[in-house]
């Protein structure tokens, strides 16, 4: 049987680590790519180990010229590409509007926007070329509602849900199937990054409740793409169940 390849960005940690350790197990060849090259080396171990060929690229998304050399540069074997995984993605600040940081607002639009925008760009050609494949696009609960100050956040999770829906109408003659994975609160390096680094501050989003793994939403992504090729997962929102709304945690007291 001849390995099915997937393609998983922000690969080095978190939902993006787990999704590409679980693809692994599942057979498929991976390509990852992400910021850190040491993160991406210690995923590559690990996916190895599990048997898997594996190519890496150190790839920022928001920089389109290194996308489209990415994906131009992919060796002949390795663009037969199955399974896209859009998981690079990341909230910057927690900020009102008036007090909001633009710097923090480039960063979320570039990489949540733009970057799932080159991406998909560079990969759609290829599954056109060969009527197959599945676009796995990470939104947040946050497109589907907002939550107090999380504006240009939301904003750009918003947009995923719109570009999913989109996706999913322009590839469905194609036989190309979209799908779009909404998690709730996940506990990853989500909010340290958020936090610029503050750990104390970002722990403090987790405590008093059971937040979702990473695991959790490999697990989905996962059984959304081995359904028979008849079958579309159109989207799946997946929340702690502390979690019955964005923004609004039920903790213990």
């Amino acid at each position: 049987m001849i390995s099915k390849i997937a393609l998983v960005t922000g690969a080095t940690a978190g939902i993006g680590r787990a999704t590409s350790i679980q693809l692994a197990k599942e057979g498929y060849n991976l390509i990852i790519c992400g910021r850190r090259a040491g993160k991406l080396i210690e995923v590559s171990d690990e996916l190895s180990a599990l048997g898997a060929k594996v190519l890496t690229k150190v790839v920022d998304v928001r920089n389109r010229k290194e996308v489209e050399s990415f994906i131009n540069g992919l060796p002949l074997e390795w663009k037969a590409i199955d399974v896209l995984v859009n998981n690079a993605g990341l909230a910057a600040g927690l900020d009102s509007f008036a007090n909001g940081n633009m710097d923090d607002w480039d960063e979320m639009i570039d990489t949540n926007i733009k970057g799932l925008l080159y991406v998909s760009r560079m990969v759609m050609p290829l599954m056109l070329e060969r009527k197959t494949g599945h676009i796995i696009n990470i939104g947040s609960i946050a497109g589907k509602e907002i939550y107090s100050n999380g504006n240009i956040y939301c904003a750009t999770k918003f947009a995923v849900d719109a570009l999913t829906k989109s996706m999913r109408r322009e590839l469905a003659e194609s036989k190309i199937r979209v799908t779009g994975i909404n998690p709730g609160a996940v506990e990853t390096e989500f909010s340290i990054v958020r936090f610029k680094g503050d750990e104390s501050k970002a722990a403090k989003v987790y405590e008093g409740y059971e937040s979702l793994v990473a695991e959790d939403i490999a697990e989905a992504i996962i059984w959304c793409i081995s359904r028979p090729a008849r079958v579309n997962i159109n989207d799946i929102i997946i929340t702690p169940i502390a979690q019955p709304a964005a923004g609004m945690i039920i903790k213990d007291r």
